[in-house]
């Protein structure tokens, strides 16, 4: 399944977009690093009432504000833009919220936990990929056998709602037949093996739409090729959200070392780092 991509700007257009602001926003940087929150919102595709949702909801620090109450930004914002930004594809947007939220409260170790929690679970559906890999590797057509289960113990088995086992059989994954005297669902060996495979599909991303006609596949022994192209998207998209993390990671980095100084110290990480860089610059976006 292809990975959905978010809908945005293109490159291109990005860069231009930056080049048409370069000027001004030079000028802003050099007049005691002062920023719009159009100077922000350009050069990531957004618009001027994003950047204040963004505040608003705690991804960005506090704006300050002029005599007559126009926000303005620093390059601490435009920092803390580019990270929340960097970490949405690899954390989702709401756990790169609460990153953003817990790291502007300035309760940094719960924004590690967050962050520890999301490579946990992204090694967790690496182990599923591999049992899936395992099982499809090991498929073959069941034999009728004793050891038939029902629907609540099977469900209790995979930590999942017995609804959720009848949605699946709506949807052709699963064809469980019903005991003639008490119409309960009774689910054979086969049955299990194909509940168990969608359960591990399901985890991996993919739509009972486009499980059901592979399960109809396996089902009726026509091999497993049609798994073999899901397995190895399957594997490309967790490669892409482990490289995502790690870009993620370093812009996080960056803007946690981005921390306000004492009038008369030195610049701080952020203005130095700053100085050379364009603070608005998108994350992964070339000049």
């Amino acid at each position: 399944m292809p990975a959905v991509m978010p809908s945005t700007v293109s490159l291109n257009q990005r860069l231009k977009l930056l080049r048409d602001i370069g000027r001004t926003l030079r000028q802003n940087l050099q007049n005691g690093g002062r920023l719009r929150p159009v100077d922000l919102a350009r050069g990531h595709g957004l618009s001027t009432q994003a950047i204040r949702n963004y505040e608003a909801a705690g991804i960005l620090p506090a704006a300050g504000r002029t005599p007559h109450g126009y926000r303005t930004y620093t390059r601490r914002h435009a920092q803390a833009l580019r990270a929340f930004l960097a970490l949405v594809p690899g954390h989702g947007h709401q756990t790169a919220t609460s990153i953003m939220q817990a790291i502007n409260r300035d309760a940094t170790e719960d924004a590690l936990r967050l962050i520890d929690e999301s490579h946990a679970q992204l090694l967790d559906d690496r182990r599923t990929l591999q049992a899936v890999e395992a099982a499809v590797r090991d498929l073959e057509p069941v034999p009728q056998e004793r050891g038939d289960t029902f629907v609540g113990p099977l469900a209790r088995r995979l930590g999942i709602r017995p609804a959720t086992l009848r949605k699946w059989e709506r949807a052709g994954l699963v064809e469980p037949r019903r005991d003639p005297q008490t119409g309960y669902r009774v689910y054979s060996a086969a049955d299990v093996r194909d509940v168990l495979l969608a359960h591990q599909l399901r985890r991996g991303g993919y739509l009972l739409v486009q499980i059901a006609p592979l399960i109809v596949q396996v089902r009726s022994a026509g091999g497993i090729a049609p798994l073999e192209s899901m397995l190895r998207d399957w594997r490309a998209r967790l490669s892409a959200k482990s490289r995502a993390m790690l870009t993620g990671a370093a812009a996080l980095d960056a803007y946690l070392n981005c921390r306000p100084v004492p009038s008369g110290d030195e610049p701080s990480a952020c203005t130095a780092a700053s100085s050379t860089t364009n603070p608005t610059q998108p994350p992964n976006s070339s000049r």
